[in-house]
Parts: C-alpha cells; structure tokens; sequence
C-alpha cells in the first residue's frame, strides 16, 4: 500500500516519521494543544496563553461582524437620507482635513513655519534685498519720467523750428486750396433742372 494512502495513526510510535509530502499539511488546534510547550514557559502558562489567544481571537471575529453590521446600517441610513457617495466623500475629507489642522504635528509646523519668516524678514539679508529692490523701482521710475520728459520737450522744440512751422503753413494753404477748389467746383456744376437752359461750351480748337 502506498504510504500517502495510509492513515495516520496518532498513537503509532512513528507518528514522527512523516515523509517530505506531509510536512506542509495543517496542524490541526487540538494537535496544536499536545505541542510542547514553548522552552522557558512552563506547560501551565503555555495553556493559559494559548485560551487567551483562543478569546482574543473569537472578539476579533465579533468585531469584525460588528463593524460589517454598522457599516451596513450607516449605507442604509445614508441611502434613506439622499446622501450619495460623493457626498460622503467630501464630508470624510472634511473631516480629515479638520483632523490633520488640529493635529500637534500640523501645529507645530505652523509654529515652526511662522519662526522661520520671522527670522528671514528680520535678517540683514532680507532687508538689505528689500532696500536694494526698492532703490531699483525708484531709478526706474524716475528714469522713465526724465525719458518722458526729454521727448516731450524735444516734441516742443520740433513744434518751434522753422522747418516744422514752413511744412505747417504749406499744409495749411494746401488745405484752404483744396476747399476753396472744391467751393468753386460745385458753383459750376449744372442743375438737372435748367440743364437746357444754359449754353453748352465751345470746345472749339486754337
């Protein structure tokens, strides 16, 4: 009979003989209970640790159930109210946001953030800086007023001179040409009314 068929038989002397394809079948609790006991403890305390095991990991499993039932009951309580998951959503992150701001860690960051400007904005460095950017502004400020400045007074002196004042009058008796041309044009025009009454030009040749 082939050996992984046999039954084992606990009360077999070669019970401890198992083969190599054996060594990995579970221990069962009550195999577990005849281990022996762990060195330095004795068989007594070894069998109150293993009932205590034994009832923390029963209230694990009550917990667990518990907590299925509450989470079951908090969606159906949800559900009813309209809430949706969404809305959950923001409300955990809400709250987890409020969580990490009154947190001691955050706070002390806070605190220690707040150290650090106040010791940035108060060093030499800082002020120096400061001092050296507003003295930047204000040259430029007051180099762009003086540019201002000199083309507004070059634009008067261009104004002044004669070559402007010369090109100014030829333009103005070009203009006063121009309309007084065009007065004396629409004189001339003939009337669609009395267009017959008017003797046409002579148009005959030198």
């Amino acid at each position: 009979m082939d050996s992984a068929g046999q039954d084992i038989n606990l009360n077999s002397p070669n019970k401890g003989l198992l083969s190599d394809s054996m060594t990995d079948v579970p221990v069962d609790t009550a195999v577990a209970a005849q281990a022996p006991a762990v060195e330095g403890l004795t068989d007594a305390e070894a069998e109150e640790l293993r009932a205590e095991l034994a009832k923390v990991e029963e209230e694990v499993v009550t917990l667990r159930q518990v907590l299925a039932a509450k989470e079951r009951h908090c969606g159906e309580l949800k559900r009813r109210l309209g809430l949706s998951t969404l809305e959950g959503l923001k409300q955990n992150l809400s709250r987890g946001w409020h969580d990490v701001q009154v947190s001691n860690a955050y706070v002390k960051t806070s605190e220690k953030l707040g150290e650090w400007n106040e010791k940035v904005t108060q060093s030499d460095l800082y002020k120096k800086t400061q001092e050296t950017l507003s003295q930047a502004g204000q040259k430029t400020s007051a180099a762009l007023s003086t540019m201002g400045s000199a083309i507004s007074r070059k634009l008067g002196d261009m104004r002044n001179s004669a070559t402007f004042k010369s090109f100014e009058d030829r333009v103005g008796t070009i203009k006063s040409k121009v309309v007084s041309g065009g007065e004396n044009g629409s004189d001339n025009l003939p009337s669609p009314t009395g267009s017959g009454d008017r003797p046409r030009p002579d148009h005959t040749p030198f």
